[in-house]
């Protein structure tokens, strides 16, 4: 019986070592991007000057500082409440429930180089007394993929935008334009696919393994696309009328993110600041948090892409450099109250890593 279940055991730990050597390599690779971050924060601080940043953030002032608290607080509660309308009946969430389970979310985030890989985890921990685990998981990874959609929209017709702000060829502008019609085009093709219940994706990863394409990642792949699928087809077919409230909600968060850009803008640059100019800057905001997220507080790096954009629109690199300062600090705060209330729900940091912990070996 020992013969036959040690195998066994070696089958399995032989299965999980992969995952966790990556876990592993994530963990080093995010450490390395950490101290990058610290070296560029130091470097543009130096470059800049103090003094020219310590005076941009007294223009903004107690008062204007909590006036963006009070915008970020918006957004917190944008994401809560399209949460709250990604539950499954008859299962119910709160906005008091969702609220402060964002904040924690959030702050688990910003703080730890692999919290993007536990924050939706920590919101459904956050929740469990309310609702079961697997309910909680599911409705977070429903508003996360409005969330995605929503993103991914705004950092493309961002990078559009920028480009289009330079003095380009006319075939290059054609091109753009092409672009974005394409960019539509997929949207409502999208929309379509959702609303006739088109299982494209699962049947094209059969279609490619079945041909031998890319076996290796599509043998487990095949299912998480079929999940994903099953998961949004199963939403719409329930609730068809939640899908515009809960996207709206994510386009207004972003909207008040370019809104918190124009208003510090407007105190540190002395000069009356374009929407276009806000927008850009926020829309590369969100290209560094998707790609940077391993880096905790995205320090050094959120400066060194808002100087750069700054630069660029001719708003000198000092402005950058102090709103990217200026929206880290906002970032402590937030995050300062999302452990206040995990020390309050007296959450474990065992207990919402659990999950990542099994899935990794």
């Amino acid at each position: 019986m020992n013969s036959e279940s040690k195998p066994e055991t070696q089958n399995i730990e032989t299965q999980n070592f992969p995952k966790t050597k990556n876990l592993k390599r994530l963990k080093i690779f995010g450490g390395l991007l950490t101290v990058l971050g610290l070296g560029l924060f130091v470097f543009f601080v130096y470059s800049v000057g103090l003094d020219l940043i310590l005076e941009g953030i007294a223009h903004i002032g107690f008062g204007g500082f909590a006036f963006i608290l009070l915008l970020y607080f918006l957004r917190i509660a944008c994401r809560a409440s399209a949460w709250r309308l990604a539950v499954y009946e008859p299962h119910k969430l709160n906005f008091s429930d969702t609220l402060p389970a964002v904040i924690i979310g959030e702050a688990l985030s910003s703080l730890i180089p692999l919290g993007v890989l536990i924050s939706g985890t920590s919101k459904a921990v956050a929740v469990r007394n309310r609702i079961p685990m697997v309910v909680g998981l599911s409705s977070v990874a429903t508003e996360n993929l409005f969330y995605s959609l929503a993103t991914g929209l705004f950092i493309v017709f961002g990078a559009f935008a920028f480009l289009r702000s330079f003095e380009l060829e006319e075939g290059w502008i054609i091109t753009i334009d092409v672009l974005i019609g394409v960019i539509f085009a997929l949207i409502i093709f999208a929309f379509l696919a959702v609303v006739r219940q088109w299982h494209l994706l699962s049947s094209l990863s059969e279609w490619l393994y079945n041909r031998h394409f890319g076996r290796r990642f599509l043998e487990n792949g095949r299912s998480h696309v079929r999940l994903f699928e099953n998961l949004i087809f199963g939403f719409y077919r329930q609730y068809p009328r939640r899908f515009l409230p809960i996207f709206s909600f994510q386009v207004l968060f972003h909207t008040l993110g370019i809104l918190e850009v124009l208003f510090i803008l407007s105190r540190i640059s002395g000069m009356i600041p374009s929407f276009f100019n806000a927008f850009l800057l926020e829309s590369m905001s969100r290209v560094i948090t998707i790609v940077f997220k391993l880096v905790p507080f995205l320090v050094g790096i959120d400066e060194a892409g808002a100087q750069f954009i700054t630069e660029t629109l001719a708003l000198g690199a000092g402005v950058g450099v102090t709103l990217a300062i200026i929206r880290k600090g906002r970032i402590l705060f937030w995050t300062a109250i999302g452990m206040i209330l995990i020390v309050k729900r007296e959450l474990s940091f065992r207990e919402i890593t659990k999950p990542l912990i099994m899935d990794n070996g």
